[in-house]
């Protein structure tokens, strides 16, 4: 395999925070199959989807016991439960005694797991409680002898994870330097306010891959240019030995590569600066001091209206984008009241499809209003899913998938070789790099 260094996360012309160990990554191309291959669908699933710890549920939706929630992951179907200790533990959402679902509700309360075949009764900690003619068994009694089958789970950061590997490494071990860095949001208290699911035609791997690189935002979302610096030699890039990767990019402030520099000031960030006691008058030819100025009163004021977890996180952390692409399948964006959090799941049977979830959670959704462009409002309840194109799920978003979508199409075609990919685009080849760690292993 041939390797080279990862020279745009070392080198990066600005460090906004200290850097991730940034391992070596390959030269190698990433070929079309790797997308549209029934035969490589399979080893992802059966070597790399099968032994990762995966983001499935959120605790604060099951507040008591009995509460679960069902989550889908390729063929396999996953309940979490709360039980009586408040606790969470999983189990395949299997019956022991001819494989049916136990159900298909998305969530709910039991005391009970009742099989619709032979109604055969579980307990919610995985105990068999009940069988039809028990005595009618050569083998004995079942409740004496079947238990569902469980798969490891924890909790952090208010979200509930499991990993179908019995043998796997802690949470903690898999999850490497985004452990600390997310502990200080403190996002165990915030609730979700924006929730869409939806079909796309395209391999999971083509959104996270457009996740891992900042390369396409002045094509794809010039409107950013307003807010944020899209100009790569101002963003640091890291990539970590467990498979994550981050990007830090400079918000509160216009891009000088699409913006100029002497930009106007967006109506946006001069309402932002309003919030925060900020005269935008005073910075009129000076825009590129408001980042910093936001700084200072975001730290002097945030205590005072609720926001005691500023005095966790670092300067870049309250007025810039923290996006961490979350091996294998979710892209975070963090800004200092809330995370953007989306997810993509492969399609239980064909490669080039995915189920898409756009999702987002804050304490304060004033200011989240602004994050996500479109109207939130506090939810608990999933939301059914949707086939792409039958509603916005938001300008970016929308702008994101249509471009995925294209891309599918053209990963297809016997006339792409493989990709030509740029420094910046170096997050991409370490993605692929560390599934196909997982494959080989």
């Amino acid at each position: 395999m041939s390797i080279a260094k990862n020279k745009r996360a070392k080198n990066t012309s600005i460090n906004l925070a200290p850097s991730w160990e940034n391992p070596e990554v390959s030269t190698l191309p990433i070929e079309g199959f790797r997308y549209t291959s029934s035969e490589f669908y399979e080893k992802e699933w059966n070597q790399m989807w099968t032994k990762v710890w995966l983001l499935l549920g959120r605790i604060s939706e099951m507040p008591s016991k009995g509460d679960y929630q069902i989550e889908e992951i390729g063929v396999e179907s996953i309940i979490m439960v709360r039980q009586e200790d408040g606790s969470v533990r999983a189990f395949y959402n299997v019956c022991q005694h001819r494989g049916s679902r136990l159900t298909n509700n998305t969530k709910g309360n039991a005391e009970v797991f009742r099989c619709p075949y032979h109604s055969w009764e579980w307990s919610f900690d995985g105990t068999l409680l009940s069988v039809q003619d028990p005595e009618d068994f050569p083998q004995g009694n079942p409740c004496e002898e079947l238990t569902l089958m469980e798969v490891p789970c924890e909790v952090f950061a208010g979200f509930i994870w499991v990993n179908l590997d019995p043998d796997c490494k802690s949470l903690k071990d898999f999850l490497g330097p985004l452990w600390d860095e997310w502990s200080g949001y403190e996002i165990d208290q915030w609730m979700r306010v924006l929730k869409i699911s939806t079909n796309v035609p395209c391999n999971w791997k083509v959104i996270q891959d457009n996740f891992c690189e900042s390369y396409h935002l002045p094509t794809v979302h010039p409107q950013l240019a307003d807010s944020h610096e899209e100009n790569y030699a101002y963003t640091q890039f890291d990539t970590s030995t467990e498979g994550h990767n981050r990007m830090i990019m400079m918000g509160a402030t216009p891009s000088r590569g699409l913006r100029g520099e002497t930009p106007n000031l967006p109506t946006p960030l001069a309402e932002r600066m309003e919030y925060w006691e900020l005269d935008p008058a005073d910075f009129t030819d000076r825009v590129f001091d408001v980042r910093l100025a936001l700084q200072e009163k975001m730290r002097e004021l945030g205590g005072t209206r609720g926001h005691s977890h500023y005095a966790n996180l670092s300067d870049a952390q309250l007025t810039d984008s923290h996006h961490y692409n979350l091996f294998p399948n979710c892209s975070l964006t963090f800004s200092a009241d809330g995370v953007l959090l989306q997810r993509m799941r492969p399609d239980p049977s064909d490669p080039q499809k995915c189920l898409f979830d756009h999702w987002y959670y804050t304490k304060d959704t004033e200011i989240a209003d602004s994050a996500t462009n479109i109207e939130l409002t506090e939810t608990n309840d999933f939301q059914e899913v949707i086939q792409y194109g039958e509603q916005s799920m938001g300008l970016i978003p929308d702008q994101d998938i249509a471009i995925s979508i294209m891309q599918q199409l053209g990963l297809r075609s016997r006339g792409y070789r493989g990709g030509y990919l740029s420094g910046q685009e170096s997050r991409i080849r370490r993605f692929h790099d560390v599934i196909d760690s997982y494959i080989e292993e």
